[in-house]
This record gives structure tokens, C-alpha cells and sequence, in this order.
């Protein structure tokens, strides 16, 4: 019986000892799922928080692009304006000077003294040249200058009266001006050889 009692104490011992193995394991398996739930949750709210964030990117990036579209129809149309009306600042300096031409026109039709018309016309044109000059027109220089390509365009040549004269503009058919220092108009020159 003593044989039977030891073997029936190992058998409950060994039962004994699967029962809180399996309960140890049932805890376990209890315990992971709801770790894993956790982590799960953790990682769904992370994600979440993501497309969010990738959402408002979206959004801002979208209203970036929106507003440097209007930037650049909004320059478009400034300087299509500035194109358009540039000029007018011009034009309307220029008007005086018309005025001065209308009345040199009447003067002359009532006037009998030709050097007060003369000097009419003279003022007129220093008026005209100062209107150049504040408008950074400049006149290209031709007397006993070296011909030059890059300002001047030769008509013709002739031979030239003297030794130094030979590669030089003789005479300024017409007069060549430039702009902010860009040729606008060659001077249309004789040259010497």
C-alpha cells in the first residue's frame, strides 16, 4: 500500500504540477494578447497621429502652391501693366515740348522776325535734348573719334584729307544714341582711309 500511496502521491504530484504549468501558461497567454492589444493600440494611435500630420503637410503644401500661383499671376499682370504704361511717364514729359512745337508753328506763320523764330526753335531743341539726357539717352560722339563698330555704321568711306583723319569718322550722317548705355541707334558716319 505504501507503493500504491507513493505512486498515488506522484501521480497527484505530477498532476498537481501540470495544473499550475497550464495555469502558468493560461496567465501567459493572457498576459501577451493583452500586451500585443497595447502595443496594437499604441501603434493605431501613432498612425492616426501620422496621416493627421501628413494631412495638414498636404493641406499647407497645397495652399503654398495656391499662393505662389496668384504670386505669379499677380507679377504677370504687374509687368504686363508696366509694359503697357511704362512709356506713359514719357510720353507725358514729352507733351511740353509738343506745346512749345505748336506755338514755334503759329509764331511762324504771324511772325516777320526770323531770328526770334530762329531762337524759339533753338530753345525748343535745348528743351528736347535736356529731355533726352533725364531720360538716360545719350548722344554717341562722332567728331575726331576712331570709327567703331559698336557705336557707329559707316555709309561710306572716302579717302581721308590727312594722314591722322585715315580710320576716323570724317562726318555724321546721322547722329547714334544710346540708352542706359545700350546703343538704341548707330551714328550713321562717313569714314576716313
Amino acid at each position: 500500500m505504501e507503493k500504491e500511496n507513493k505512486a498515488s502521491e506522484k501521480n497527484q504530484s505530477a498532476e498537481n504540477e501540470k495544473k499550475h504549468q497550464q495555469q502558468h501558461k493560461e496567465n501567459e497567454d493572457n498576459i501577451i494578447p493583452q500586451s500585443e492589444n497595447s502595443e496594437a493600440e499604441n501603434t493605431e494611435k501613432e498612425l492616426e497621429r501620422l496621416r493627421e500630420e501628413c494631412e495638414d503637410l498636404a493641406d499647407k503644401n497645397l495652399r503654398l502652391l495656391a499662393e505662389f500661383d496668384n504670386y505669379r499671376k499677380r507679377m504677370l499682370k504687374e509687368k504686363a501693366d508696366l509694359l503697357k504704361n511704362g512709356g506713359e511717364n514719357v510720353l507725358v514729359n514729352i507733351l511740353p515740348l509738343v506745346d512749345d512745337f505748336e506755338r514755334a508753328l503759329k509764331a511762324i506763320e504771324t511772325s516777320d522776325d526770323i531770328e526770334a523764330v530762329k531762337e524759339g526753335i533753338h530753345l525748343i531743341y535745348g528743351k528736347f535734348v535736356d529731355f533726352l539726357n533725364k531720360n538716360n539717352v545719350k548722344e554717341i560722339p562722332t567728331e575726331n573719334v576712331e570709327f567703331n563698330t559698336q557705336y557707329h555704321e559707316a555709309v561710306s568711306k572716302i579717302p581721308a584729307p590727312s594722314e591722322e583723319l585715315k580710320g576716323k569718322v570724317i562726318e555724321c550722317l546721322s547722329k547714334g544714341y544710346t540708352l542706359n548705355d545700350k546703343v538704341i541707334r548707330y551714328a550713321k558716319v562717313v569714314v576716313g582711309e
